[in-house]
């Protein structure tokens, strides 16, 4: 299985550039081998990209932006997908591949599957003869203890809910300060990657102007030479 990543190479922007340096910098930490594939200088490269992408995972204009990451064929995802699988220790998974012995991912595997097998309720120990003998004196003395713990539990109680009538109203302004720097952040990101896909749009324009006007001038060169 080869891991392919598309890349720009001559992009002009630089969270593209930056996003591009993360992914291919992480895969070389876990030592996975994969190819980088030009979709700045190769055409073909583009289009393959472009026509594999899920519609579903397209943005809104249809143009997918690098990094896109595949296995062989299969789509893995972009950046912010790849992204969160680092975040949760789960890139191998991410990839399609199997997390090697002694990854982080692998023990993550492990202990999900021993936690299932844990619960043995034959494995209890038996309770030995004086502790059943003397068990009866013991939750005597525990009723006690929790019905002094009680009471002393209900006068704190009386004396926190006059201070809890003020909670609410503290909490609402939290919550509405929180919705307020998340709704920016959110804004803050989507015009980010607006100007990110112009960015490359007009990378684009640039190239193909160029392309033209090379060749406009070997055609020209061409009839000077008849």
């Amino acid at each position: 299985m080869v891991i392919k990543v598309f890349l720009a190479s001559s992009s002009g922007s630089t969270a593209i550039k930056k996003k591009q340096q993360d992914v291919v910098s992480f895969l070389d930490a876990l030592k996975v081998d994969y190819t980088e594939l030009d979709i700045a200088c190769n055409e073909q490269n583009r289009m393959w990209m472009r026509q594999n992408v899920p519609e579903e995972k397209k943005p809104p204009n249809g143009i997918p932006l690098p990094p896109q990451i595949f296995n062989e064929e299969s789509y893995c995802g972009d950046y912010e997908t790849f992204f969160d699988a680092k975040e949760d220790n789960a890139v191998y998974t991410f990839l399609g591949l199997p997390p090697p012995p002694g990854s982080k991912e692998a023990e993550q595997a492990d202990k999900g599957l021993n936690g299932t097998l844990e619960e043995h309720p034959d494995d209890a120990a038996e309770v030995p003869v004086e502790e059943r003998n003397g068990g009866s004196h013991r939750e005597e003395e525990e009723e006690e203890e929790e019905e002094g713990q009680a009471e002393g539990e209900s006068g704190q109680a009386d004396d926190e809910e006059t201070e809890g009538d003020t909670a609410p109203a503290e909490e609402e302004d939290e919550e509405e300060a929180e919705g307020e720097e998340d709704h920016n952040e959110e804004a803050q990101a989507e015009e980010e990657e607006d100007q990110e896909r112009e960015d490359l749009q007009s990378e684009e324009e640039e190239e193909l102007q160029q392309l033209e006007e090379e060749e406009d001038a070997e055609e020209q060169e061409e009839d000077e030479a008849e």
